[in-house]
């Protein structure tokens, strides 16, 4: 595939998305642009969640990992599913009874200002650190295969995507961006499929064969039972369950889509629904990785990153149509991770840290002209933490950014646990500290593990350790008093 071509994929794609901008902004205002005027179909929201949990992390990262890892994640995504039970049954309930707009609300209600705050703050740091690895990923591949060949420089290339997202998010937000996932997990989904038909194709033998080549092989072992490696399947699959939780309950994001839903049991059968789907596709990409080592190792493909193998084989073997196959599936997958995150965090700081919701005084025109500014000021901090991601692009991304969601989500599990599960109160002032040490002390604990534990390293369930010592700084600093409180109601 040629530069030009890669790029006009990629305009014309743009140019459907904002089309469907186009319909979905007009008339919007606030509470179109923070909850779609709670009017969204759940069928649909279902769906399009399954691009925007996905993402082009999974997309690239998880096929490039089954040569290192197996089959190994499918026990994470069966905690996944599980993560989403408890979402539906004890999150969602919670949040459609406090008729909230920002899911941090709760902790003001709960424990108070500075827990609040607290929690807000966390979430923002987890979103723009783990959206910038979704997009530094696309990003890159672009630069790449077209825009090196151009010898135009990265910071074009991040620019050009950046303001695209702001384009089409800025006055719709989550009305416009329910719908422009649906059109996107289509997209995603159609190219895993392609791409193992082009691939078998290839190999001169039918998906069938393959699949019965992959399962006498390693590649599709699923359980690892050496306790001190940092993928045992018991580790997996509660990393899995307790990411789930806090990467989409405990996250505005992904429960902002939920909130546009009218009523709770239309928002429970979207959460049932996108779970039990969610399962399968994890699986199909699982599929498409171990077909892809099984051509590589055919054709004696090599690659300096296991987040190459996918790119490179789609690009340089498949021939032209599985190469636009691959590209419309990576912006498929790209785009739902970074309009909606652009959306949740101008949300959240506009909600949860300038008030623009309580303040009844502030004219609507301003109130929109500061949501504006909000919004761009976010998309420049991702501009330059890209930028940074660049500059280490060293292993996995998804490997990156279930580490980073260790220690940013891990306080915001501690918190939203003990205040559902006790009834004691915290000493508000002193959260911040709690919340800001347990992270530091998982940092540590992590680099001396093999030492301090005989020979233990951990995994993903450096999260629970995160939020167990959350709890535990909460527990410490708690009383008796009581008052009214959302969990006691």
């Amino acid at each position: 595939m040629t530069p030009s071509l890669i790029f006009f994929i990629f305009l014309a794609y743009t140019v459907m998305l904002f089309a469907v901008t186009f319909v979905t902004a007009r008339k919007a205002n606030h509470q179109s642009f923070y909850i779609g005027n709670k009017v969204s179909p759940w069928f649909v929201v279902a769906y399009g969640m399954i691009g925007a949990s996905l993402s082009g992390v999974t997309f690239m990262s998880v096929p490039g990992w089954v040569g290192e890892t197996q089959f190994s994640y499918m026990m994470v995504a069966f905690g996944y599913f599980f993560g989403y039970v408890v979402i539906a049954l004890v999150l969602l309930p919670l949040y459609y009874r406090l008729k909230l707009t920002s899911i941090y609300g709760y902790l003001e209600q709960r424990f108070g200002f500075w827990s609040y705050k607290t929690g807000a703050g966390f979430f923002i740091i987890s979103r723009v650190l783990g959206a910038s690895l979704r997009m530094f990923l696309v990003i890159n591949v672009l630069q790449i295969f077209v825009f090196d060949a151009w010898n135009i420089p990265f910071w074009v290339n991040v620019l050009i995507f950046i303001t695209l997202i702001i384009a089409y998010t800025l006055k719709g937000g989550i009305r416009t961006i329910i719908w422009t996932d649906t059109l996107q997990t289509t997209f995603m989904l159609l190219a895993v499929v392609l791409s193992v038909y082009y691939i078998s194709k290839e190999l001169g033998s039918p998906v069938i064969s393959l699949m019965g080549d992959l399962f006498d092989s390693d590649l599709s072992k699923m359980v690892i039972t050496d306790w001190d490696h940092p993928r045992h399947f018991i580790k997996q699959f509660f990393s899995g369950m307790f990411i789930t939780i806090t990467m989409t309950g405990l996250d505005q994001e992904m429960m902002q889509k939920n909130l546009s839903i009218s009523r709770l049991k239309d928002a429970q059968k979207n959460m049932f629904t996108f779970s039990t789907i969610n399962v399968v596709v994890v699986f199909m990409f699982l599929v498409l990785g171990a077909f892809l080592v099984l051509y590589a190792a055919e054709q004696g493909v090599t690659v300096a990153m296991t987040d190459d193998l996918f790119p490179t084989i789609a690009f340089k073997y498949l021939g032209p149509t599985a190469g636009v196959v691959f590209l419309i599936g990576l912006i498929s997958a790209a785009f739902p991770s970074a309009d909606g995150a652009l959306t949740s965090l101008t949300t959240s700081f506009s909600i949860d840290f300038l008030g623009l919701e309580k303040n009844k005084v502030m004219k609507d025109g301003r109130k929109t002209r500061i949501r504006y500014s909000v919004h761009i000021a976010f998309a420049l901090v991702f501009f330059i933490c890209i930028l940074i991601f660049r500059q280490m692009n060293d292993r996995a991304i998804i490997d990156k950014l279930f580490t980073i969601a260790g220690y940013t989500y891990g306080p915001l599990l501690g918190l939203y646990t003990f205040g559902l599960f006790t009834k004691l109160h915290v000493n508000d002032r002193v959260t911040p500290w709690i919340a800001i040490s347990s992270p530091i002390i998982c940092y540590v604990l992590n680099i001396f593990s093999e030492e301090l534990f005989n020979g233990y390293q951990f995994g993903f369930e450096m999260l629970l350790v995160n939020g167990f010592l959350t709890f535990m700084g909460l527990l410490i600093f708690s009383h008796r008093k009581r008052s009214e409180s959302p969990s006691e109601a």
